[in-house]
């Protein structure tokens, strides 16, 4: 134990000196600039011979993406080798998953970052591999990995267990077509709670191609992580589990005073427009106990919105969220808007979280659910989505958008030339047309002409497609006629039942459930007893 102990601090200090020293090598002048992806060598324990073999830490940053550690160890002893990845900065605030299509052969080169605890699927066969250790890869070295993985011990699997090893070739088939190319398209996605996994995103991706969404994490994957004590929650010392809805009456909350008091508020109030209320939330960050503000607005020409702000003090998280509330339309609602002038950009905009927003000349289409409900301006939205996006492909301390160097010239050309015309067009100098697709109806933006007809947006309604539907379950959603639908063996035995009241001489075919059921109501009947042997 007391080795495997050093050996982890040894480790730790060398990263950290690799991050204090990086940017600059042995015998190097003082102002002069060096490559900081400096190769560590340190002496450790091989848990195949237990002698002494050479574990190497590499510090990189990737394009798109974050720092990590790539560590490789090999044995000079018996030749064991084995290397892995782990992330060099910290759990995330949300976890995230992402999805991609591949309908070509060029997107078996999209680099792959996947943790120790994130799953890995090939969702079109149901093929899951769960967390593991680290891995820096590409798409098609993840997929040989699998497949070569699958392949040991098959010919075993064949002597001992012939079904199961008759099960997996299918699997390998269908594996090896999708590596040979023939098996176009299929999806891959990688779901990581600490939000540290990523697929290699390229600015050429269609619609559907290319997905990421965050989510809040359970209390199962915060325990798992180490961010929640389990000991506390189930002593009733942790965060407390919170149901209130905004659509919930005004007494299950407390408005929010300046002085940080609370009032009593009437049984019969409800919630009203233009106060703060603040209700007892858990910070998805680190669970612990929090504050969730909301308010109720009202857009004019439009409905009635929830506003709302969470702040954790402990760990610092913030979020903030745009509701919309109301009853599902019949159909959906698509807004196209053309930005031609400056004082366009300054109109209030609503993009709901069902809403997608698409810029067909700015190359520029966001899912729904990528960036929540944002109730802001058209520059405003627009900037948000520049910002996160540079942070997402060059890095938060890459100002000057170098990308590493890592990042081909093309593939950083390419980019440069999207913000540059983002930029253009936040800045009021390049016009273009905005699209937003809500099935929900939810969207909204400003009229200058309000209640008439504004000649720079077009309002339409559209039917939902079945996807849409089934994205947002409306496909199983029944609110009328459904006491009707009652199950065939439900309705069969109150026919039996009701036809054994009506004449008693059915009593013959009876199913052992309508005895009972006749029993229940008290109803006897001599050939009933006779056959069944009961007695009411």
């Amino acid at each position: 134990m007391s080795m495997a102990q050093d050996l982890f601090a040894d480790m730790g200090r060398k990263v950290e000196e690799m991050r204090a020293n990086g940017d600059r090598t042995e015998g190097a002048d003082d102002d002069e600039e060096v490559d900081s992806r400096v190769v560590d060598e340190i002496e450790s324990l091989c848990m195949n011979c237990h002698e002494d073999g050479i574990t190497k830490l590499l510090l990189t940053r990737i394009p798109f993406f974050r720092e990590i550690v790539i560590m490789s160890f090999y044995c000079d002893h018996c030749h064991f080798k084995n290397s892995e990845i782990q992330s060099a900065g910290e759990i995330q605030q949300r976890g995230s998953k992402y999805t991609l299509k591949l309908d070509s052969d060029a997107d078996f080169e999209r680099q792959v970052v996947k943790s120790d605890g994130c799953v890995f699927r090939v969702d079109d066969i149901d093929l899951e591999i769960p967390p593991g250790r680290g891995q820096y890869s590409n798409v098609e070295g993840i997929l040989r990995m699998v497949l070569s993985d699958l392949e040991s011990h098959q010919e075993d699997r064949r002597k001992q267990m012939p079904e199961v090893a008759a099960q997996l070739d299918v699997v390998l088939e269908k594996l090896r077509n999708m590596l040979d190319g023939s098996s176009f398209p299929f999806t891959i996605s990688i779901d990581d709670p600490a939000g540290n996994s990523w697929i290699e995103p390229s600015p050429r991706d269609h619609a559907g191609k290319y997905t990421r969404r965050e989510y809040l994490r359970t209390r199962e994957q915060n325990e798992a992580l180490g961010l929640e004590d389990g000991k506390a929650q189930r002593d009733g010392t942790g965060a407390p589990d919170t149901e209130i809805r905004p659509e919930y009456k005004a007494t299950q909350m407390t408005p929010a005073m300046p002085d940080g008091g609370v009032n009593n508020v009437d049984a019969d109030d409800e919630i009203v427009e233009n106060r703060v209320y603040s209700f007892p939330a858990t910070c998805p960050g680190c669970m612990k106990p929090c504050d969730t503000n909301m308010k109720m607005v009202n857009i004019p020409h439009f409905k009635q919105v929830v506003v709302m702000s969470t702040v954790c003090d402990h760990c610092g998280y913030r979020s903030n969220e745009i509701k919309t509330g109301g009853e599902i339309p019949e159909k959906g609602c698509r807004i196209t808007m053309s930005v031609e002038r400056p004082e366009d950009l300054a109109r209030d905009i609503l993009k709901s979280e069902s809403c997608r927003l698409i810029c067909p000349g700015l190359e520029l289409d966001v899912q729904p659910g990528t960036v929540g409900g944002r109730f802001t301006t058209i520059e405003g939205l627009l900037t948000q989505f520049r910002d996160d996006l540079h942070s997402s492909v060059f890095g938060m301390d890459d100002t000057e958008g170098t990308g590493g160097d890592s990042l081909q010239a093309e593939t950083k050309a390419t980019w440069d030339a999207f913000f540059s015309r983002l930029t253009l067009a936040i800045d009021g100098k390049l016009p273009f047309t905005l699209i937003m697709e809500d099935p929900l109806a939810s969207s909204y933006v400003q009229s200058f002409t309000a209640p008439a007809p504004d000649p720079q947006i077009e309002v339409e309604e559209y039917e939902r497609s079945f996807d849409e539907m089934e994205h947002l379950g409306l496909n199983d959603i029944k609110t009328e006629g459904y006491e009707n639908d009652a199950e065939p063996e439900e309705a069969q035995e109150h026919g039996e039942v009701a036809a054994a009241i009506a004449d008693p001489s059915k009593v013959e075919g009876l199913s052992e459930e309508a005895v009972k059921a006749l029993q229940d109501l008290e109803v006897s009947d001599p050939a009933v007893d006779a056959k069944h042997g009961t007695s009411a």
